[in-house]
């Protein structure tokens, strides 16, 4: 009897846990894309330590074979091709969904607080034809997507997107990003197009390698 009772104390703590972890990633639907890749698009929200509650509407994520990921205001469009990479493809995610952070929370004052920490020279394509890099919600994405998953599997990390996400140490960029969460505002609407950086190669490479190894 003690030994059923463990079991199921052990079985609930369990079920809390894996709600716990399912409520920080965030309210969402989807858009096609297969089991596997909708999975996929779980699972890299989920390892992530940023709390995607915090977005205060459900996001509907599109997944097809669009070559590109990117992303508009309630809207993360996700090229399924990238998905079918598996954990490769997390990071890509998580940038996404950080700009659902940008679009949904921040106001015009904190964007440009914000450029000016990370060292953009323009917020959103206000500028067209900058470098990828430029763009300080580009920046602002990457930073997140590598703060709150520093991996070496994270498609984001500084090497990998040749410095976008290094504008400032992780536990800066935390503090920042808690203090502009941390006074809410009213979101100003936006019509920017935000897009995922391309990683390097070497960096899918060495993934690939290490999966292989496996």
């Amino acid at each position: 009897m003690r030994r059923f009772t463990l079991l199921l104390a052990a079985a609930v703590l369990a079920a809390v846990l894996a709600q716990t972890t399912y409520a920080a990633g965030g309210s969402y639907t989807f858009a096609g894309g297969t089991p596997r890749q909708q999975a996929t698009v779980r699972s890299a929200l989920s390892v992530s330590s940023f709390d995607w509650n915090v977005l205060p509407a459900p996001v509907v994520v599109h997944i097809a074979p669009i070559g590109s990921s990117y992303s508009e205001v309630g809207h993360v469009y996700l090229d399924s091709t990238l998905l079918d990479s598996g954990r490769f493809s997390w990071g890509v995610v998580q940038h996404e969904f950080a700009h659902q952070v940008d679009f949904l929370l921040f106001d015009d004052a904190k964007r440009a607080s914000l450029n000016l920490a990370l060292g953009g020279s323009d917020w959103c394509y206000g500028m067209p034809g900058l470098a990828h890099s430029a763009y300080g919600c580009e920046r602002f994405a990457s930073e997140l997507a590598w703060a709150y998953w520093p991996s070496a599997d994270n498609s984001m990390s500084p090497a990998a997107t040749h410095g976008e996400s290094a504008a400032m140490p992780v536990a800066q960029f935390r503090t920042l990003l808690a203090q502009a969460l941390g006074e809410p505002t009213l979101a100003t609407p936006t019509a920017a197009k935000a897009f995922a950086p391309a990683t390097k190669p070497a960096h899918a490479k060495a993934h690939a390698k290490r999966k292989t190894k496996r």
